[in-house]
């Protein structure tokens, strides 16, 4: 088994099987894949993984755009410091920009709020031959509305049913939802990035005590620490019944940045040369067309009259 075989089997959320978020080790290094313990080594091999990744993806970019025969759409969800800005940056930033668009969704606006839940990512869906990244998704419907429901979520949609059948029939969206993507041709790739509370608490004092990070500081991140044990219920139950055969989640351990980017990296371009897109073939008037080309490209330059 490959070390890319050996990830992707290690972090896949099992379709069908329940998990619980707390059995899920956020420092895990993955085991003899990068290194038995932290320290020089393990960044050593995370390190030549994740480059030899990116290249697998610079390929695999090249391909799907050639191809022009379907789309991916990679999606980060995790706590606060998870690491999802930096993942984009250190794991997709080797991409193509120009076939390549990074979504982070903040508060939905008036009209985003004036349609369902889904309408504003559809718009931003990756057209065939593209990557579309999304910073934070449609899972934040129930994730965030979850555990602030009755500030964030219109009464009118629970004045018949409230409860686990309201989040039910959110689940039963999304899955549908990406469902209808896979059928037509988008590869949906899901990472949840799980960091440890001690770990977040060491990130943001990181960004306190460093002036080049106090930017990133808010206080809202003080009080969305204070509803960790709500958020983590709110994941276990996404994970549990969101991990689909056509687009499964992946956990990721995300205390160690340069193992989790390793891990995504390997795992995303693993995924995507399992499609076997091939170049497009060249018909044979393609090719006597082509060797037209070379003939006049090699052919002597007429002297110039004087």
């Amino acid at each position: 088994m490959s070390v890319n075989q050996r990830l992707n089997a290690a972090c896949l959320v099992t379709p069908g099987r329940r998990i619980r978020l707390r059995d899920l080790d956020p420092a895990d290094t993955l085991g003899a894949d990068f290194a038995a313990t932290t320290g020089p080594t393990l960044k050593k091999r995370a390190h030549r993984l994740l480059e030899d990744s990116r290249d697998a993806l610079d390929r695999a970019q090249a391909l799907l755009w050639a191809s022009n025969a379907c789309s991916v759409l990679v999606i980060f969800q995790g706590m606060d410091t998870a690491g999802k800005d930096g993942m984009v940056k250190h794991v997709m930033g080797g991409l193509n920009p120009s076939a390549c668009e990074v979504h982070a969704f903040k508060e939905p606006s008036a009209e985003e709020l004036g349609h369902n839940f889904l309408w504003r990512y559809w718009q931003r869906l990756p057209a065939r031959g593209r990557f579309g990244i999304f910073n934070r998704s449609y899972y934040e419907s129930v994730l965030v509305e979850r555990v602030h429901a009755r500030e964030l979520i219109d009464p009118r949609l629970q004045a018949h049913r409230r409860g686990a059948a309201f989040w039910a029939d959110r689940f039963e969206d999304i899955n549908n939802f990406e469902r209808h993507l896979t059928r037509n041709g988008t590869l949906v790739l899901k990472f949840f990035l799980n960091v440890s509370k001690a770990e977040q608490k060491r990130r943001l004092l990181d960004r306190l005590d460093d002036k080049r990070k106090r930017w990133k500081f808010s206080p809202a991140d003080l009080t969305e620490r204070g509803f960790w044990s709500d958020y983590a219920a709110a994941y276990q139950s996404m994970l549990n019944a969101t991990s689909t055969d056509w687009a499964p989640w992946y956990a990721i351990p995300a205390d160690h940045k340069l193992v989790s980017r390793a891990a995504v990296a390997s795992i995303l371009s693993s995924r995507i040369e399992a499609l076997g897109l091939k170049f497009p073939r060249v018909d044979a008037a393609g090719e006597r067309r082509l060797r037209a080309a070379r003939r006049a490209l090699e052919a002597r330059p007429k002297a110039r009259s004087r």
